[in-house]
């Protein structure tokens, strides 16, 4: 008999930490109007999730020579990808790199294309990313509605190699979307990491409570 072992999840709000006041922030409408402050707390969040992803990757001992001798220091071993769904990863991708500043870098597009009855289905367009083989790989995106673009995302990865293990990282996630995320991932070698998760996903595919569509406060509404 074959088991399918659940992926790791780790909401972080769980505990209460400044992430929590960035995350109220981030759902607050009075402040939406700010996308230079939205922008930027979606980077501090990415930046505290980085921290906590650090925490279980390998390492390595390096002798570092200082003015007055030698210190055995612990530098990470893996090698990462940074992997962002455009265009709302961006201020993630950011904040990813400003921790793990020597990683390689992913850019994924994907969209959805609504119909005339209100349906959509997620359109990939286009992928740049490097061989991805045995590295780390954190998969970004703000928001983990139906989970279907962050699946489709992966598996186009997947041209470019097979992962040691990959970290996705949202913000906030319905419970449909991770459950989605679940069932159809392509792999068992992956974990969730997550700020919030919220309970309800609507016929359109937005997350209640959310906080809205995270591509146009971060840099404006589509046409």
């Amino acid at each position: 008999m074959n088991i399918t072992m659940k992926p790791k999840v780790t909401i972080l709000t769980n505990q209460n930490s400044v992430l929590s006041n960035f995350l109220a922030e981030i759902r607050d409408m009075d402040k939406h109007t700010d996308s230079l402050r939205f922008r930027y707390n979606l980077q501090r969040m990415a930046e505290i999730m980085a921290y906590e992803i650090s925490k279980n990757l390998e390492y390595t001992q390096k002798n570092i020579v200082t003015p007055l001798g030698e210190a055995l220091s612990y530098v990470v071993k893996d090698k990462i990808i940074v992997a962002s769904i455009l265009r709302a990863g961006l201020p993630m991708h950011t904040g990813f790199l400003n921790y793990f500043d020597t990683a390689e870098n992913a850019f994924i597009s994907a969209f959805r294309k609504y119909n005339k009855d209100n349906t959509f289905e997620i359109k990939f367009e286009y992928l740049s990313a490097p061989d991805i083989t045995d590295k780390i790989v954190i998969l970004a995106d703000p928001m983990l509605a139906t989970g279907a673009s962050m699946v489709m995302a992966y598996k186009n990865l997947l041209e470019h190699g097979t992962p040691k293990f990959t970290h996705i990282a949202s913000r906030i996630a319905s419970k449909e979307g991770l459950e989605y995320l679940e069932n159809n991932m392509p792999t068992d070698k992956f974990a969730v990491w997550l700020a919030a998760l919220d309970d309800e996903l609507t016929a359109k595919g937005y997350i209640v409570p959310g906080l809205g569509d995270a591509g146009d406060l971060a840099f404006g509404n589509k046409i």
